[in-house]
């Protein structure tokens, strides 16, 4: 067996739409792309399920989990594997559709940068990037916005 790093990712993104206009929602291949460029190179096989949410659910989700009794734009929940099990399951992303289109018209960015910027962040939270203390967040800011402007976008901390 070869020592380089697989170049090519073995990707399986369960995308789940349980919102009642989804029409502004990214398509598939949008979403695979997003996350293909947050995972990069860091591994060779992965699978994870992105669920577009309502804000009645992400709510729920975030009332239960976080303690926040609010909706969010995106939730992370990375799958823990129990010792002596290797699965390349990364986790889910729960993302609110609502949340993401207002925050994009609040910043004055275009929603699919927004989406794309969502997707990227849940995913290097699945990958244990974290942004509580500020040198992570730094850290973790600085690869987002490499990684969105490596897509086109402008940089997502930026004021516009």
């Amino acid at each position: 067996m070869s020592s380089e790093k697989s170049t090519k990712l073995e990707l399986d993104v369960d995308l789940q739409i349980a919102v009642n206009d989804p029409q502004a929602i990214p398509t598939q291949e949008e979403f695979e792309l997003w996350v293909r460029t947050a995972i990069g190179n860091t591994m060779a096989q992965a699978e994870l399920t992105i669920r577009i949410v309502e804000n009645t659910e992400s709510q729920q989700l975030n009332h239960t989990y976080r303690g926040k009794d609010k909706p969010t734009n995106v939730l992370s929940f990375p799958f823990d594997a129990p010792p002596g099990v290797e699965l390349p399951l990364l986790g889910d992303l729960i993302i609110a559709a609502e949340v993401v289109e207002l925050e994009a018209k609040q910043q004055n960015k275009p929603l699919v940068a927004h989406w794309a910027h969502m997707v990227i962040h849940g995913c290097l939270h699945l990958l244990g990037y974290d942004h509580i203390i500020d040198s992570e967040a730094e850290e973790m800011e600085s690869l987002e916005t490499q990684l969105i402007e490596g897509l086109g976008f402008s940089n997502p901390y930026k004021e516009a």
